[in-house]
C-alpha cells in the first residue's frame, strides 16, 4: 500500500474510532434509531440532487445501504445507549476484520491458515474475557448486538468490494438512500413515535452537531474513503487497519467520558488486537490450516 493510501487509512480509522465518544453524545438526546435515520438522511440529501449516482447496480446500493445501515449502525446505536460502553463497543465491532476475511475464503473457496486460526482464537479469548466481566455497562445483549453489527460491517465491505473502481463519494450518498427506509421503519417500532417526536422536538445544538460529524465525517468521508481503498487494494490488506479503531476509541473514551481501563478490560484489548495484528501477517504467510495436522 503506498504512503499516501495508508495515511488516508490512518485518517479514517481515528475519525471512526473518536467517533464511538461522539455517537454516545448523540444518544444522549436522541433515540438510537432516529439517531441512525437522521445520519443517513443527511448522507443522502441533499447530496443525491448533485452527485451523480455511480456506474452500480442497484441492487448493490441498496444492499450495501442496508447491511451499513440498518446492520451495522442501527443494531450498533441501539447496542450502546445502554448495554455496552463506548470503548468496549469500538473493540468488539472490529470482529468485522474475521468476519470480512471468513466471508471472503467462503465465497471464494479459500482454505484458512494457521496463523489465521491462532489469530481467531486469540480474538476470541479477548471477547471471553469480557464476556466473564458483564455488568450494567457490558451486557450480554450488547455484546452480542456489536457483534451482529461487526457482521454486517463485514458483509458491506465485500459489497463495496465487488463494486470495483468507482466514484465511492457517490456510492456513500446513493447507498445511504437505501439507509433511511429501514431505519425510519425500525425507529417507529423500537423508538416509538411519542419519543421519536420528543427527541426531536428537544434535540440540542450537541445531537446536531453529532448528526452532521456522523453523516459528513464517519459516513461520507470515513466510508467513502474506506471503500476507495477497498477497490484498490486486498481486503485482507485494507481490513486489518480498522485495529487501530479500538485504541482510538477507548483512548477518546477514557479521556472524554472517564471510561474506566481496568486490567481484565485493557488484557481483552490485548487479545483482540494480537489477533487483529495476527491476521496481517496471515495475509503473507502460506501455511494452510490442514497441513497442521501432519
Amino acid at each position: 500500500m503506498p504512503a499516501a493510501h495508508l495515511l488516508l487509512a490512518l485518517a479514517v480509522v481515528f475519525v471512526w474510532g473518536t467517533n464511538f465518544v461522539v455517537i454516545k453524545l448523540g444518544l444522549a438526546e436522541l433515540p438510537p434509531f432516529l439517531f441512525a435515520t437522521l445520519r443517513f438522511l443527511l448522507s443522502a440529501f441533499p447530496f443525491v440532487l448533485f452527485i451523480r449516482r455511480p456506474a452500480v447496480p442497484w441492487h448493490k446500493l441498496a444492499l450495501f445501504g442496508v447491511l451499513l445501515g440498518a446492520g451495522q449502525f442501527g443494531l450498533l446505536f441501539y447496542a450502546m445507549r445502554a448495554d455496552i460502553s463506548p470503548g468496549l463497543a469500538s473493540l468488539v465491532v472490529q470482529t468485522q476484520v474475521f468476519f470480512t476475511i471468513g466471508l471472503s475464503m467462503l465465497l471464494h473457496r479459500e482454505r484458512p491458515r494457521l496463523a489465521q486460526g491462532v489469530a481467531l482464537a486469540l480474538a476470541v479469548a479477548g471477547m471471553a474475557v469480557i464476556a466473564a466481566h458483564l455488568s450494567d455497562a457490558v451486557t450480554l445483549w450488547g455484546l452480542v448486538l456489536v457483534t451482529l453489527a461487526a457482521l454486517h460491517w463485514a458483509g458491506a465491505n465485500l459489497v463495496a468490494k465487488s463494486a470495483g473502481r468507482i466514484d465511492m463519494l457517490g456510492f456513500m450518498v446513493w447507498s445511504s438512500v437505501f439507509a433511511v427506509p429501514p431505519l425510519a421503519m425500525l425507529s417507529l417500532v423500537f423508538d416509538g413515535p411519542a419519543a421519536m417526536a420528543q427527541g426531536l422536538a428537544h434535540a440540542g445544538w450537541a445531537a446536531w452537531a453529532a448528526v452532521l460529524w456522523q453523516a459528513l465525517g464517519n459516513t461520507l468521508f470515513g466510508y467513502g474513503a474506506w471503500n476507495w481503498l477497498l477497490a484498490r487494494h486486498a481486503a485482507a490488506t485494507v481490513t486489518p487497519m480498522a485495529l487501530l479503531v479500538p485504541v482510538f476509541g477507548m483512548g477518546a473514551s477514557a479521556w472524554m467520558l472517564g471510561e474506566p481501563l481496568p486490567g481484565w478490560k485493557l488484557l481483552a484489548a490485548a487479545l483482540v488486537l494480537a489477533g487483529l495484528s495476527l491476521n496481517v501477517l496471515a495475509s503473507r504467510w502460506a501455511l494452510p490450516l490442514s497441513m497442521a495436522k501432519t
